[in-house]
């Protein structure tokens, strides 16, 4: 059993791509990093040696520290953190642990999105309908939960990339984009390495939704209905995308947890003398 200070593997892969998921912070050694560079999703790089200095300047809420084994760094940093005032904890058996239990991890894309890095910068086309919502879901819950999006006009998606230094998705010719039969949030999930059974679910009905082929997934004429309202209700595509979070974060916990449950009127049980 845990201590206190502690969080188990199972626990954290609970949390993980939730909206209420806790920072996670990776304080490996830079040789372990270099032994594994994948990191828990959303996790954030930091030099243990340094905790004094970016102990302030972390976000409010709960945070799960990581290193290794689970030992003297992230206890240490996790104890540096509660002193500074803020609600730490530590994963327990670390990272091996998290890899020995097969909890999703995040790995480099040939140098695109070095895993671990904040604050990224994404561009594509403006007024988003269905891929260029989900894949800011994705990237917010599963990669950099502080990444930026700037939505500009189609012809301009790629000098704006270059410009301003950020990833180009959902356009034609993007690294991030559709790729055969699939769309571009397929290929985030596949290039990232976050393949799952929830994942992979809602995968098939976003490209159901984006791609036309709504027999694909029965949900996906749903997903297709609302998403498109949602583009009628919002002229700001940002406002468009925070609205759209909740929808996916939805979709996700159906995905995961509720995908077999079914649903009926009680009144026809009590017609029949079956209901309580």
């Amino acid at each position: 059993m845990p201590s206190p200070t502690e969080i188990t593997t199972a626990q954290l892969m609970r949390r993980i791509g939730l909206a209420d998921s806790p920072l996670i912070v990776d304080v490996r050694t830079q040789a372990d990093f270099a032994a594994d560079p994948r990191v828990i999703p959303t996790s954030l790089r930091r030099d243990w040696n340094d905790v004094r200095q970016w102990a302030a300047d972390l976000p409010a809420g709960k945070v799960v520290v990581v290193c290794h084994r689970g030992l003297k760094l992230s206890q240490g940093v996790a104890a540096w953190l509660r002193h500074a005032g803020r609600d730490a904890i530590t994963l327990e058996g670390g990272h091996a642990a998290w890899v020995d239990d097969g909890g999703m991890l995040v790995g480099g894309v040939a140098g695109r999105v070095p895993p671990g890095a904040e604050a990224t910068v994404w561009v594509t086309r403006a007024r988003p309908k269905i891929d260029r919502v989900a894949c800011p879901w994705l990237i917010r819950r599963f990669i950099d939960r502080n990444a930026v999006f700037l939505f500009v006009e189609p012809g301009q998606v790629a000098a704006v990339a270059e410009r301003f230094g950020a990833q180009p998705f959902d356009i034609e010719g993007a690294f991030w984009s559709h790729r055969a039969d699939g769309c571009s949030f397929d290929t985030m999930i596949g290039e990232f390495g976050l393949g799952s059974p929830a994942l992979d679910r809602l995968a098939l009905i976003v490209r159901a939704a984006d791609t036309a082929r709504l027999d694909l997934a029965p949900q996906a004429a749903g997903l297709l209905a609302m998403s498109l309202g949602l583009s009628r209700i919002y002229r700001d595509d940002l406002a468009q995308v925070d609205a759209a979070m909740s929808l996916y974060d939805a979709m996700y916990r159906w995905c995961r947890d509720a995908g077999d449950e079914t649903h009926d009127w009680p009144g026809t049980r009590m017609m029949t003398g079956t209901g309580a």
